[in-house]
């Protein structure tokens, strides 16, 4: 018996707004016997839930279709209307031919599909303010500073609007230049922050879908919005205020259907009013300013007197296409309490998370109206115990809350977020405890798909860490770091973080959005940038490369055709580009290099023909997949020409690649440069290399977690467990030694000994350096897919130094697979979960294959399991879905 679980549209449950006119469905199979498999489904499509339980797919009736697959199936029924909702299930039939019971009812709702279905106008605030009220202020830290930054008030926007009748169903959609909350009736719309989302404004801008029928009463109603410069306007990147444009706008439709099937449509419009209020300043890098005697209380409810408010501004200074927001939303999504407070001098509080993390703090205060307390937010401390704020440069990272008096309030930010893990409170009255202060924990709300643990607590800590710094980073967009005046979305750090990123979290729909941002930061030529959405414009290889590279890594995971399809135009473009710039298919494209290696560094040119030459085969690959034979053979033939460019322009008679770098044979062995007698010659010079720095990497941000992948498959496992488990400088054990919580972007941002790097661009949340933890979900633990979307799977655990146990759970796309190991007394046990619908290889490293056993029973009698051979002293086998156990003799 078989039954199908976890249904989703577009990789979300029950998502409301999409746009997507023929949205893909998926759900997983759920079974306890062995070998189950799905031969066939049925989809039903109900504009309503009675129909849909009485067995009427008004809106698609698949019929029994016989297939296997379970990911991405294309609606295929009547055209989907804008503002509606569809509710649907799915049986599934097993090998045997049984059906399984029809799946929970799921639905999803469409957003507004058509331009026209816009009847809002843009509304806003432009008063103008004087020097006297928002005077500049100095802004920055350390040695960089500027002087041009004025902090900007909170527009605050209402409207009422009357419901004479019973209402069945209200949706509101909304969107904004700059960011917005809303409230209803008094009550906050939805648990997202920051939304709409960080986009190019001038090309593509999404709004948010919510369900506010529980929000709605009879009679009159009040729609509230709070606007703030979010990246649109305030500090965004290190380039300043106003990047996109200077004033905020608010776009709100809300469409109610009455119980007697009518329906009315309310918009933003200039009948809306507006003031400012309590919110004196919000800026995502300077933090925000809150001034509790200046609250409006009722502001937001019916019949509040805003007779002293002022009219509305209209119009935009940008018209971005709109689009539903495609990814999951930023929450709240953890509260950390304080390892450590102390009083660093009279009146000034140092507060210790014991973890660095993005997000903010929630003070409970009680003090005399006006009572002025600071929150300065940091990643370490100086040797005096004072705030390390060299790093954040110009990012002042500081929340400010005014009193109103009269018992305890409670000051928590709307509209700013920062990446620390210390906090200095000033002027706080009275004893600053732990019950008076917490760390709000915030990231987009990403599903852990994820678990690793093992023997080696200090694996388990590096693991730990690598999470903490993707959720602080992994923010609305990948960001390379969650603290200074940065936090831009570098293309290099992601594709080489990608694998895993995968594994330790969902983040399908969140990268799919973002390479969103990729293709509409291309320039006209087909040049990528370095960063996206766009700001540092610079064009540098391997980050560019991401364009080829993100997408393909989706579909390894997530079979993700879509992605592939939609950004296969601009893959061309940058390869046509690197082809047309090449020399004698050398690239002349420019880098950074391996960034922040250690003291090694990879010569330019070789690094950037590797990854012309990767970009060339992968776009062969995915031509082929897109069934476009042309290009497939097209950029096939261009890769061989580069890879035989690159082995006569860099390679000598010995196997030595131009600059002899530790990051060189990474490249080329990870990216199928050299022929076989060179490969061997290439993994012996890697191996020469960290022999000769006393078996230390060298390796910086693009290489370093490529090189224990290119260890591990050279059969050098030991050594790749040596550096990873090392402690000595530069390694990542080294980092702990010295207290991360998170990966830093230096192999040596601090030391106890030395103290601080001597240098601004010093990040202690730069979670890239993480890349490295892939090695152990898929080497140490063995998980990998052999087959797109982990349809085939491998399972090939690697017993190394002194480990005695490691495991590992992902929830892949189609189900849960788990590689859990031990090794004890010479015996080593597998446990291996395989989920349904999907096949295994496995690899159970012996001395004996033919004592290997599966839960008691010699492992050639077992159903479900083939013996395929030996390879480096493990037997391997292929077997169906299920659970197993097998335990094997074995000396390390």
């Amino acid at each position: 018996m078989i039954t199908p679980v976890e249904l989703t549209c577009e990789y979300r449950i029950n998502p409301s707004g999409i746009d997507e006119p023929r949205p893909r469905l998926s759900w997983q199979i759920a079974a306890e016997e062995r070998g189950q498999r799905q031969t066939s489904y049925h989809i039903l499509v109900s504009g309503n839930k009675e129909n849909l339980a009485a067995g009427i797919g008004d809106f698609w009736d698949s019929g029994r279709i016989s297939s296997s697959e379970t990911v991405h199936i294309r609606y295929q029924g009547l055209p989907l209307a804008s503002g509606k909702a569809y509710y649907w299930k799915v049986m599934v039939w097993d090998k045997n031919g049984n059906p399984s019971d029809w799946s929970a009812l799921n639905f999803w709702s469409m957003g507004l599909l058509q331009a026209d279905d816009w009847q809002a106008d843009w509304i806003g605030y432009d008063a103008a303010l004087t020097d006297d009220q928002y005077p500049v202020k100095p802004w920055g830290n350390g040695k960089k500073k500027r002087t041009v930054y004025r902090p900007l008030p909170a527009p605050y926007l209402r409207t009422e609007f009357l419901l004479s009748k019973a209402v069945r169903r209200a949706v509101v959609y909304a969107t904004a230049l700059g960011v917005f909350e809303l409230s209803l009736n008094g009550d906050r719309v939805g648990n997202d922050y920051f939304a709409p989302g960080w986009t190019d404004y001038h090309k593509r801008l999404y709004y948010q879908t919510y369900d506010v029928t529980s929000l709605l009463r009879s009679g009159n109603n009040c729609l509230g919005a709070i606007l703030a410069d979010g990246w649109f306007a305030g500090n965004v990147a290190n380039v300043g205020q106003q990047y996109y444009g200077s004033k905020l706008r608010l776009k709100l439709q809300l469409q109610v259907e009455y119980a007697d099937g009518t329906s009315e449509t309310f918009i933003s419009d200039p009948s809306w009013k507006t003031t400012y209020g309590p919110i004196l300043e919000a800026d995502m890098q300077g933090g925000e300013t809150y001034d509790a005697r200046l609250e409006m209380p009722g502001w937001d409810h019916p019949g509040f007197d805003d007779a002293e408010w002022a009219p509305v501004d209209t119009a935009a200074e940008v018209s971005p296409l709109l689009q539903a927001y495609p990814a999951e939303p930023v929450n709240k999504l953890g509260e950390m309490q304080p390892a450590q407070i102390f009083e660093r001098e009279p009146g000034v509080y140092i507060v210790d998370m014991g973890q660095n993390f993005a997000g903010w703090a929630r003070l409970k205060i009680s003090g005399t109206a006006g009572t002025k307390v600071t929150l300065q937010f940091a990643e370490m401390l100086n040797a005096d115990s004072t705030l390390h704020l060299r790093n954040l440069r110009t990012a002042r990272a500081t929340d400010t809350y005014f009193s109103k008096g009269g018992g305890e309030e409670i000051f928590e930010p709307r509209f700013t977020y920062h990446g620390y893990r210390y906090i200095e409170v000033r002027g706080y009255p009275g004893e600053m405890t732990a019950d008076k202060i917490s760390g709000i924990v915030v990231h987009s709300n990403l599903n852990r798909s994820g678990f690793f643990d093992c023997s080696n607590e200090l694996l388990n800590t590096f693991y730990r860490n690598i999470l903490w710094s993707q959720k602080g980073n992994f923010l609305e967009i990948p960001t390379d770091c969650p603290q200074r005046d940065e936090r831009m979305g570098w293309l290099g750090d992601v594709q080489v973080f990608m694998p895993i990123g995968m594994y330790n979290l969902d983040i399908d729909a969140f990268i799919a959005k973002w390479m969103r941002d990729v293709v509409d930061s291309q320039f006209e030529d087909g040049r990528i940038p370095s960063t996206a959405p766009v700001v540092y414009k610079r064009v540098a290889a391997a980050w560019a490369d991401a364009v080829t590279i993100v997408p393909w890594q989706l579909y390894q995971f997530y079979e993700d055709v879509a992605v592939l399809e939609k950004t296969y135009p601009a893959m061309k473009r940058w390869v046509d580009y690197l082809q047309e710039t090449s020399e004698n298919h050398l690239s002349t494209m420019g880098s950074f290099g391996d960034w922040q290696n250690a003291g090694s560094e990879t010569q330019i040119d070789v690094l950037a023909t590797a990854y012309f030459a990767h970009s060339c085969s992968l776009l062969a690959e995915i031509a082929k997949i897109l069934h476009r034979p042309e290009d497939a053979q097209k950029y096939q033939a261009l890769f061989d020409d580069v890879r035989a460019a690159f082995e006569t322009a860099y390679i000598d008679e010995t196997g030595k690649i131009k600059g002899d770098t530790q990051g060189a044979y990474v490249m080329a062995l990870q990216f199928n440069l050299l022929t076989e007698s060179r490969r061997k010659m290439a993994e012996t010079h890697l191996l020469r290399r960290i022999n000769e720095r006393d078996n230390k990497l060298s390796t910086g941000l693009i290489c370093s977690g490529g090189l224990l992948q290119s260890l591990t498959e050279a059969g050098e496992v030991e050594t790749a467990y040596k550096l990873i488990s090392s402690t000595e400088y530069p390694s990542w054990g080294y980092q702990i030694t010295q207290g991360a919580t998170t990966p830093w972007e230096r192999w040596n941002g601090f030391s106890a000994e030395k103290g601080f790097y001597d240098d601004v661009t010093n990040s202690f949340n730069h979670y890239t350096f993480g890349a490295a933890g892939e090695w152990l979900y898929s080497s140490l633990a063995g998980i990998t897919p052999l087959a797109p979307g982990f349809r085939k799977i491998q399972i090939r655990p690697q017993p190394v130094g002194d480990i005695t146990y490691a495991k590992a759970i992902y929830h892949s796309i189609r189900g849960e697979i788990a590689s859990d190991w031990t090794l004890e007394n010479d015996v080593f046990n597998l446990d291996v979960k395989i989920p349904p619908n999907t096949t295994a290889r496995i690899y159970v490293p012996t001395s004996d294959k033919d004592l290997i056993t599966e839960n008691g029973t010699p492992v050639q009698a077992v159903d479900g399991i083939t013996y395929v051979g030996m390879e480096n002293g493990m037997a391997i086998f292929e077997a169906a879905s299920g659970s197993y156990k097998f335990t094997s003799p074995f000396r390390n």
